[in-house]
């Protein structure tokens, strides 16, 4: 009988909302056993690995723990593929990048040279101005909040009111540093921290003291420090490289007044309103022209080409572009990794920013079955 091939191994790399990869709070809601589903259709027989990685670290010790976990897991010479989320996707472009220099032990070059396919999903690889304003202390304190939201909505399957309703109402503040906006969010820190059990609380507290200390990541991802990294970071000969792209839907007084009573909804939607508004500041000259490719991708998807203003809540759309556009949706930042509200499967889908994107169950399986094809052709 002949060896039994490799596996294909595909690694999920998360972004900076990392924090959500806690334990039995996972990051991929429903990507792992969706992607598994899609691929075993296909009859490829194929290993999914999480990669934890400090959330804020910069974009080298994030990629050095990239390799550090394909080394222990990667151990025979099968194909690699890397599907990285918001940042994630930015660490998989530089594990790749040929002759990349990483702080680690690990041999880079022999796993990098297996790799067949990046796909980068949200990915910011032309920056994004909202971490220009997560770098300040304020602006660090927010993310924090934003992130135990998610944890938060994950473990609970909610989001309490009061803490919508103050930070819908302090985030205008915040990206302006005006007033005592620090003790605000650490409240709403506090309160949300409060409804986790001991054990849960000293170890998410742990995990945002480890990230405070390496915050070099935000002001990596700025259109400047992107614009960097694009000039120094090549193209693996042989690797395709593909993009997942999400755009909100624009914030609308009408679109609010369709929210109906639900006070949650209207928190959340004030909420989602400002973020978006702080993502819509993209520097219009920092994003390159389009591939003729990727422009009739775009349009066919949307209707139109999306100008620099288009964003899904955190990351530009046309930031998100590169290489070949697999999959376009109308979606937020967290709606395509499965954080979107679907309670009929089962563990339930949970959403806890209202955007009125439109994304669904059956957008959720398009898009991870156009990833899958991509990842394995044929």
């Amino acid at each position: 009988m002949g060896a039994v091939p490799s596996p294909q191994r595909i690694y999920l790399i998360p972004g900076f909302f990392g924090f959500a990869n806690l334990g039995d709070l996972k990051y991929f809601a429903h990507v792992r056993e969706e992607l598994g589903a899609v691929l075993a259709r296909r009859g490829v027989a194929a290993e999914i690995h999480y990669v934890r990685t400090l959330p804020t670290a910069s974009l080298r010790r994030r990629a050095a723990q990239l390799a550090e976990t394909i080394a222990a897991t990667a151990t025979d010479d099968g194909p690699l593929h890397l599907v990285g989320h918001s940042a994630g996707g930015v660490d998989a472009r530089l594990f790749a990048s040929p002759g990349v220099s990483l702080p680690c032990p690990v041999a880079i070059e022999p796993l990098a040279a297996r790799v067949r396919t990046v796909v980068t999903i949200a990915s910011p690889h032309h920056g994004t101005p909202q971490v220009t304003t997560m770098t300040s202390v304020v602006g660090q304190r927010l993310l924090r909040v934003l992130s135990m939201l998610t944890l938060h909505g994950l473990r609970l399957g909610s989001v309490p009111l009061p803490a919508l309703v103050a930070l819908a109402g302090a985030l205008p503040r915040a990206t302006r540093a005006q007033g005592p906006i620090t003790s605000i969010l650490d409240q709403i820190y506090r309160q949300l921290l409060r409804d986790f059990d001991v054990d849960r609380q000293r170890e998410i507290e742990a995990f945002f003291t480890a990230a405070g200390d390496s915050p070099a990541l935000l002001s990596q991802l700025s259109p400047d420090g992107m614009d960097l990294f694009n000039a120094a970071t090549a193209i693996r000969p042989g690797t395709r490289y593909g993009a997942v792209i999400a755009r909100g839907r624009p914030p609308a007084w009408r679109t609010a007044l369709d929210l109906g009573l639900s006070p949650s909804a209207h928190a959340t939607y004030a909420l989602y309103r400002a973020l978006y508004e702080l993502a819509s500041t993209m520097p219009a000259a920092a994003l390159p022209p389009l591939a003729p490719a990727q422009r009739a991708a775009l349009t066919a998807a949307y209707g139109d080409v999306p100008d620099a203003t288009a964003n899904d809540a955190i990351v530009p759309t046309l930031s998100q572009v590169h290489g070949d556009v697999i999959y376009a949706a109308w979606a937020d930042h967290l709606d395509v990794i499965g954080h979107f509200t679907d309670p009929r499967t089962e563990p339930p889908h949970v959403d806890w920013l209202v955007t009125r994107s439109g994304f669904d169950r059956r957008r959720f399986d398009a898009l991870w079955q156009a990833v899958g094809a991509y990842l394995v052709p044929g």
